[in-house]
This record gives C-alpha cells, sequence and structure tokens, in this order.
C-alpha cells in the first residue's frame, strides 16, 4: 500500500466506514474491534489535505477537531532526521500552525505486516489547547526527540487507534 492508500484508510476510519473498519480488524481482539466500531456512533467529517505540508488529514464534528500527519513503515521507529528534515521541517510546520489555532495536532502511524491493531497515535508537545483537546493532549504520547533534537517516533510507544477512538466516544 502506498502511504495516500493509509491516508485514506485512516479518513474512512474516522468517518465510521464499516467496510474498512470490518477490514482492518480482522486479526484485532475483541476489545480492539468494539473501540474501532464506536467510531460509527460519533463519526467525523474527514478531509484529505492537499500537497504534503505537513497535515494530511483534517477530522473535525462538534465537539472536537485536529490535524492529522499520517506515516508508515515497516520498520518500528521513523527519524525526522532522514530525507534531508523534510519530516522535522514539516513536524516544526505543524507544531507551529497548531499553536497559532489551538488546534490538537496527531501524528498516525500505521505499521505494515503486524497483526492486531496496526496503527498508533501520537501528538507534538504544544502550548495552549483550550478543552476537551488540551484534555486528550495530556493523555497522548508525545514524539520522542533525539540527542540532535530531532523528532523519533517509535511505533511501540503509540497508542493503539482502537483506544483513542474509545476515548474520544466516550
Amino acid at each position: 500500500m502506498s502511504a495516500s492508500q493509509y491516508e485514506r484508510e485512516l479518513k474512512n476510519i474516522l468517518e465510521g466506514e464499516f467496510k474498512t473498519i470490518s477490514k482492518i480488524t480482522k486479526t484485532c481482539s475483541i476489545i480492539e474491534k468494539m473501540n474501532y466500531n464506536k467510531i460509527s456512533e460519533k463519526p467525523f467529517a474527514v478531509i484529505r489535505a492537499a500537497g504534503s505540508f505537513g497535515v494530511d488529514l483534517v477530522a473535525t464534528r462538534g465537539d472536537i477537531s485536529f490535524l492529522t500527519e499520517v506515516k508508515s513503515s515497516i520498520e518500528d521507529t521513523i527519524h525526522f532526521s532522514n530525507i534531508s528534515g523534510k519530516l522535522q521541517q514539516q513536524a516544526e510546520t505543524m507544531k507551529n500552525i497548531c499553536e497559532k489555532t489551538k488546534t490538537l495536532p496527531i501524528y498516525a502511524f500505521r505499521t505494515k505486516g503486524k497483526r492486531g491493531d496496526s496503527w498508533r497515535i501520537f501528538t507534538l508537545d504544544i502550548e495552549n489547547l483550550e478543552g476537551r483537546s488540551s484534555i486528550l493532549h495530556n493523555r497522548l504520547p508525545k514524539l520522542k526527540k533525539s540527542k540532535k533534537g530531532f523528532f523519533v517516533m517509535r511505533w511501540s510507544d503509540g497508542m493503539p487507534l482502537s483506544d483513542f477512538i474509545s476515548y474520544l466516544c466516550k
């Protein structure tokens, strides 16, 4: 699957599309499946952003909105120092936009070839969030930084998407 296919997959999940949720939960535990299915009761309106400026999806509904950057890899770790620092610049741009607009930033990491919930959710450490966004931000794992100051995303450190959905649908 290409990166854009994973963006579409996450978009369909957040919109509560039954076919996509059914497909990706085939190897999930019963609890993970139940959590994924909760999104159909409280779905988001999700728009795919054009271009690659550090935001792939914009998800919104009455109680919360967030900007999402989708990453995928066979590896369990993504180093933002790779590819001439492009990923690092995207993350810094997203951080600035989210702090300015008081919007929750989300990084969604889809690993390939894993059984169970293959998505993990992270956020950037930012200031000035309010309300439910601030509460959710405090619960989410933050992207770590390397000794050289570059962001590092380790799949095993993230929150499973099924848990994220369960929390969003309470």
